[in-house]
């Protein structure tokens, strides 16, 4: 198996949750959400999402993620749908923090550059 095909099937997925989460799900609870990667096994059966909120603090984010979990069957239905390959990988949706962290590290930047002068 090519990884190009897996890297393919990745972006599809990444495409078709976001479409699907912003404009098929009628669940607001979770309010604007990013996928922001995917990453698939080699064999198909798993698929890691990693998604963002808009303004959100880490607890508030957990409770968007949950919500997002109870549709995760109807999400996963409608992605079936739309792929073009045999077996459609049971979704994982996990929190991407990298944002967050890349601001972090920001900070920390700012800090030492403000402290050296």
């Amino acid at each position: 198996m090519s990884s190009i095909k897996l890297e393919r099937i990745e972006n599809q997925i990444r495409r078709e949750v976001s479409n699907i989460l912003q404009n098929e799900v009628k669940n607001s609870k979770f309010g604007f959400v990013t996928v922001t990667d995917v990453e698939v096994t080699s064999d198909y059966s798993f698929a890691n999402i990693y998604v963002s909120f808009l303004n959100t603090k880490e607890l508030a984010a957990q409770d968007r993620l949950d919500e997002i979990n109870r549709v995760k069957g109807f999400v996963r239905s409608q992605l079936a749908k739309r792929l073009s390959i045999r077996k459609t990988p049971e979704l994982i949706f996990k929190i991407d923090d990298s944002i967050d962290q890349g601001n972090r590290i920001d900070e920390i930047i700012a800090q030492i550059n403000k402290n050296e002068e």
